[in-house]
């Protein structure tokens, strides 16, 4: 077993035993992909919802929420994975800084692209920490399913 770190605007896939670790996810989202039959799973950690306009040639689409996702959970079926039992959990997505304004809110926005792309992708979500006002790291264990959330605020909760 290895922990394979997960960088921002990154996404990596593995295989059981080994844990996906991405840190401080901020207005950021962490998207988990698990088959769990094959044990085969993912970690995408996105920076923003969409790539609308602002994809061109050279940017990097494991940034955003609507090309990260489909990539990584094309490269998943690649490596086996059966797409009826891809399950996803996500995290992150808070407000960092205090707006009264929905567009500066882009953890929000972040989440609700995530929902968005994972429905159309026909991914059900079985749990979610996301919102609130504190930054998380995550660690997936890729055998179980298994997502601690670490915080300052709340320490450790398991979903």
């Amino acid at each position: 077993m290895s922990n394979i770190s997960v960088g921002i605007s990154d996404w990596k896939v593995s295989k059981a035993p080994d844990v996906l670790v991405t840190y401080a996810l901020g207005s950021c989202v962490g998207i988990c992909l698990l088959d769990k039959v094959k044990n085969i799973g993912g970690l995408s950690h996105i920076m923003l919802p969409d790539s609308g306009n602002i994809l061109k040639g050279g940017e990097n689409r494991m940034k955003f929420a609507d090309t990260a996702i489909p990539d990584m959970y094309h490269k998943l079926l690649t490596m086996g994975a059966i797409a009826k039992n891809i399950t996803a959990k996500i995290t992150g997505g808070a407000l960092m800084f205090a707006t009264s304004s929905e567009r500066f809110n882009i953890g929000e926005r972040n989440v609700d692209a995530v929902k968005k792309t994972l429905q159309l992708l026909h991914i059900p979500i079985l749990a979610y920490d996301t919102g609130k006002n504190y930054g998380r790291t995550i660690f997936f264990h890729l055998d179980n399913g298994s997502v601690e959330v670490k915080s300052t605020a709340f320490g450790v909760v398991v979903i």
